[in-house]
């Protein structure tokens, strides 16, 4: 073989080497090659090593690298790294920060260098979520807090509001408040075009039970005259204590029988419940019960003048049951539209007791008492 060919086999080797190792696809084996074995063992090689660099680029590193030599052990260096490295990045994403190489070069510099901003990153926002946590707990013990606060505070105003609307002793509404709610009853029944019923009441011969056994079983006394009033009223009738030991009452909706049948249920129950003494002895507290009504037609007027007239002349009857010798109810004449609603002052001529043989309608509430009068002016 002389020197041209010999340099053309060289040229034919040359061009196969360099689309082995460059051309995308793997070219053949020259046909002056195809028998020679050494030949068919560096074209297998140089394969393998194509295969492990297409799936290195391609992410997988789990290619098998049976090939030695140079270039395959510089290869399965770089597959232990990557792996090693892979490895280590699944230590950060599960928390562990302290992961670091120094087998890449500067790589290795910039890898190191971002995992130390992650871990600082990280536990900057670890604290600001501590912070946050912090203040979202305080936040909500500052708002448990203050709805206490307001709870306790309303509790409080509906306390304060209570003590100013009712009677400390006896808890029933004071004079004010009962006023207040007695009007609105008026009205509304008026628009209803129902009567309405006031009652005065006054315990019998209380200044001599007080003298007799004092004045603490005296507001005992009281507490148990209005417990037990109470307990006879229907829950939209009203009842306060007017002053000492006058209570008013407003049967809202009942006209001058029914009204009348509700104040001597009350009366016969003080009557025949007796009231026992913290000595532990029994003693009767009578009552006596003046009673008037209220016509609904005379709603065009004001409901204040109304009540105070009501009011006065249940007072008037009240007076004329104490006449009579008390532990009774008197009925006094209805409030009507066309009244001119006079003051009663003593005139009893036309109040009718619950001891006489009839009772007072609406439209005859004149009977006079059968009984002779027993009062005295020493104690009403």
């Amino acid at each position: 073989m002389d020197y041209k060919e010999a340099l053309a086999i060289a040229y034919q080797v040359l061009e196969y080497a360099e689309l082995l190792k460059d051309g995308k696809e793997a070219p053949s084996i020259p046909e002056l090659f195809a028998d020679d074995p050494k030949f068919l063992v560096f074209h297998e090689s140089m394969l393998g090593l194509r295969r492990i660099l297409a799936s290195f680029a391609k992410g997988d590193l789990s290619t098998q690298i049976s090939s030695k030599g140079y270039m395959a052990g510089n290869c399965k260096a770089l597959q232990a790294n990557l792996r090693h490295m892979a490895w280590m990045v699944k230590q950060i994403e599960n928390g562990d920060y302290s992961q670091r190489i120094d087998f890449l070069g500067e790589f290795s510099v910039s890898f190191n260098n971002m995992v130390e901003r992650l871990a600082a990153t990280i536990e900057e926002l670890q604290q600001k979520e501590e912070t946050l946590t912090e203040l979202a707990v305080s936040l909500q013990r500052e708002a448990k807090r203050r709805s206490e606060a307001l709870q306790e505070l309303k509790k409080s105003e509906q306390k304060f509001k209570d003590l100013a609307q009712r009677d400390p002793l006896t808890d029933l509404l004071n004079r004010r408040s009962f006023f207040s709610l007695a009007e609105m009853a008026l009205q509304s029944a008026a628009s209803l075009k129902m009567p309405c019923c006031i009652c005065m009441l006054d315990v019998d011969f209380f200044k001599k039970f007080n003298d007799k056994f004092g004045h603490v079983e005296g507001d005992r006394a009281l507490q148990y005259v209005a417990k037990h009033s109470q307990s006879k009223l229907r829950q939209h009738d009203i009842i306060g204590r007017y002053g000492g030991e006058e209570f008013v009452m407003l049967f809202s909706s009942m006209g001058t029988e029914q009204g009348f049948a509700a104040a001597e249920r009350i009366r016969m129950a003080m009557e025949h419940n007796a009231f026992i003494l913290e000595s532990g002895e029994a003693t009767v507290l009578t009552v006596s019960i003046g009673i008037v009504v209220i016509s609904p037609d005379i709603q065009e007027r004001g409901y204040a003048e109304k009540l105070r007239v009501g009011i006065s002349r249940a007072d008037a009857a009240l007076y004329e049951a104490k006449t009579q010798g008390r532990n009774r109810v008197c009925m006094a004449p209805p409030v009507e539209s066309s009244d001119e609603f006079p003051m009663i002052d003593g005139d009893s001529s036309s109040i009718a007791s619950s001891n006489d043989s009839t009772i007072a309608s609406d439209e005859d509430s004149t009977i006079a008492s059968s009984e002779d009068p027993t009062t005295s002016d020493e104690d009403y």
